[in-house]
């Protein structure tokens, strides 16, 4: 099949971004040819493209410039005449928004396909995307597709689960003053609200109350000033909480790879969570994980087995969820290699292109 796929963002920021990575890094397997078309340059882009991509980039300015819309949709229906995709791939609402319209455009509405990258409301931006033409809406989660179905008009949607790739080993350690025999946990992410780093470092401040010892390390930056006011308040927060001298904030990083690698402990504190592909980054490395029982992680992770589960994203349930790992070595150990089992069996990025590419094509087929 030949893909063409939008992308929003120049950069890797997070677990769309990484999946999408997953499906591209599958460009040689088969008889797929993946053509991603860009709304904005960056990093990312000259990688694919030195890796031997076909790569386009077409900046579409904001939503709200008329102009730049109409321009933008006008240039991808002229690329998808010319390239005459199986399928047109929108990596996300907002790129439906200018990719549905250019497919109708080309005469290409039924070889529409797009991402659903959260949990939807009956947000403008959700809905928007849903009321264009689409042959089917791609979903991380079962939780996410449910929430897809209740947008009108109901599309046909499907679900395939994110993947991450197999570690190599070898990575160059990071230069982290850690304390020796103390259990390191970790979150790794955007700093916005939504992510929980606050909800993180205030159950860091009820386990130290209650007696455990650990030091916490917050992986990630404020990534396009999303939340500067939240990601500001974060050592203040360690300050106020008197854990400052126990925390490690290493602001963004290329990979956090190497940087999962030096924790006891893995935290998702998102509350829901879409998917949360770092929960399978950590269960790659055989660190326990911890997440909240809502969204994604619930349909993934097994409780007590494959890592724990929270009952919410708040500090006191979050607390409750680690303390078990935190006094017991031997129970972290056992978590983290079924955790690393269940990995390669169903959830490498090899597993993910061979489930995601059938349902690409089921979708597209179904069309009448």
């Amino acid at each position: 099949m030949r893909i063409v796929i939008t992308v929003p963002w120049g950069e890797r920021l997070g677990g769309a971004e990484a999946m999408l990575q997953g499906v591209l890094d599958g460009a040689g397997e088969g008889e797929h040819e993946l053509e991603p078309v860009f709304f904005q340059d960056g990093p990312w882009v000259q990688e694919l493209r030195d890796v031997g991509l076909r790569v386009e980039v077409i900046p579409s300015g904001r939503l709200r410039q008329a102009h730049k819309w109409l321009t933008t949709v006008l240039a991808l229906a002229r690329l998808f005449r010319e390239r005459q995709p199986d399928v047109i791939l929108n990596w996300s609402a907002k790129t439906q928004l200018y990719g549905s319209p250019a497919a109708v455009l080309a005469g290409m509405r039924k070889r529409v396909v797009w991402w659903q990258q959260a949990i939807p409301e009956r947000g403008w931006l959700d809905g928007s995307a849903t009321l264009l033409p689409a042959a089917a809406i791609g979903c991380y989660s079962q939780v996410s597709q449910r929430a897809q179905a209740r947008l009108f008009p109901r599309r046909r949607t499907f679900t395939v689960a994110a993947g991450s790739p197999v570690p190599e080993g070898g990575s160059r350690a990071p230069e982290l003053e850690l304390p020796e025999g103390v259990p390191v946990v970790g979150l790794v992410g955007r700093l916005q609200p939504w992510k929980g780093q606050d909800q993180l470092l205030r159950a860091h401040a009820i386990l130290r109350g209650r007696g455990r010892i650990l030091h916490t390390v917050i992986v990630g930056g404020d990534s396009y000033g999303l939340s500067p006011e939240y990601a500001a308040s974060l050592e203040p927060l360690t300050r106020e909480l008197g854990i400052a001298d126990e925390v490690t904030m290493t602001g963004e990083v290329p990979d956090a790879g190497p940087y999962i690698e030096r924790m006891d402990i893995l935290v998702n504190a998102s509350d829901p969570e879409p998917f949360g592909i770092v929960i399978l980054e950590g269960m790659a490395r055989g660190v326990a994980v911890v997440a909240v029982n809502s969204g994604g992680p619930a349909e993934f992770v097994e409780p007590g087995v494959t890592g724990m589960l929270a009952k919410s994203g708040r500090a006191a349930d979050l607390a409750d969820a680690l303390e078990p790992l935190l006094v017991s070595g031997e129970r972290r150990a056992q978590i983290g290699a079924a955790g690393r089992g269940r990995f390669l069996e169903e959830y490498t990025t090899a597993a993910m292109r061979r489930r995601f590419f059938a349902r690409l094509r089921e979708a597209v087929a179904a069309e009448p």
